[in-house]
């Protein structure tokens, strides 16, 4: 099996795209779509294994990938990792500013070395790599830059320290994405609400246990996201159909971040997950979950075809 796609299989032909991060989640899923649609895809990380298991996988299904391990909070190494694409594939035309993470924590708990953890993690590796990104390769050639935050719209109880940099990466972007049109650079943003990812295990206690599987009843179309869903629209926005597109943070959320508390959700049908991702899994938090959400949907389905065939006269 291969990714399956929705956009053509050589729509990234010849490209050279950075995916930080790429070692798991959202940042596996988007490396694994860009190979498949003809991109020479380099990720990066802290982690070498995580970089190696993720590169033998697009190298079996036929992509094309190099790994760099690369801790983006220190600017020196963003520079030598830049240096090093620059080196070894001549050009730079896409960089995805996924790299990401945070813990859940109250803001009267959080720690002045927590809080700037966070931030570091998040904002500045962001700004480092596309600084160096600009002034390396894309300043005189153009390219397109994805940077990634989160539903923040109404704050982040819980992760105020997130929260605050997600706000910082949204704003670094559209200011960006006026100072770099000069230049034909994109930047834009993807903000992902809750999706089914691999990072849901990284959470225990109460957030695990609780938390997590009650976030799909908060969302309208009253289910999460698949890594799919995000990796499509990441790489919609790299690509050349998205020519006329920068400075926009695009949410993928299911509407989840819109409307008010005040305001009560329906049950919702007819929304189906789009999953192209033919290497993804379940994190053990939801399995229990989601099982039993695909087995209502099925249950669903079944009941539907009965009553199609009572009205057609056919046998069940």
């Amino acid at each position: 099996m291969h990714y399956h796609s929705i956009f053509r299989s050589n729509a990234f032909q010849d490209k050279v795209v950075i995916v930080t991060g790429g070692g798991s989640g959202i940042g596996r899923c988007t490396s694994h779509e860009l190979a498949a649609l003809g991109a020479q895809v380099v990720i990066t990380g802290r982690k070498i294994e995580k970089l190696e298991k993720v590169s033998a996988e697009i190298t079996e299904d036929g992509g094309k990938v190099h790994f760099i391990v690369c801790d983006n909070r220190e600017e020196q190494q963003v520079k030598n990792m830049i240096a090093e694409v620059l080196e070894k594939f001549g050009k730079l035309d896409g960089l995805v500013n996924n790299a990401g993470g945070q813990f859940p924590s109250n803001l009267e708990g959080i720690s002045a070395n927590g809080f700037d953890a966070v931030v570091r993690n998040n904002l500045h590796s962001t700004f480092y790599l596309m600084k160096e990104a600009y002034n390396q390769w894309m300043a005189k050639h153009g390219g397109s830059i994805v940077n990634m935050a989160a539903d923040m719209w109404g704050g982040m109880p819980g992760m105020g320290h997130s929260g605050a940099a997600r706000s910082g990466v949204d704003n670094l972007t559209k200011t960006a994405a006026v100072e770099w049109g000069r230049s034909g650079v994109r930047v834009n943003c993807v903000a992902p609400g809750w999706i089914v990812s691999s990072g849901m295990d990284n959470y225990s206690g109460d957030f695990a246990k609780f938390i997590i599987p009650s976030l799909a009843g908060n969302v309208p179309l009253k289910r999460m996201g698949t890594e799919s869903e995000i990796s499509s629209a990441i790489v919609y926005l790299l690509s050349e159909a998205a020519g006329f597109i920068s400075g926009v943070t695009l949410r993928v959320d299911g509407a989840a971040s819109q409307g008010t508390r005040m305001y009560p959700l329906a049950d919702a049908t007819n929304s189906v997950s789009f999953n192209g991702f033919h290497r993804a899994f379940i994190p053990d938090v939801l399995k229990d979950e989601l099982g039993k959400v695909e087995q209502r949907s099925t249950q669903a389905q079944e009941q539907k075809q009965t009553q199609h065939n009572k009205s057609t006269g056919e046998n069940s």
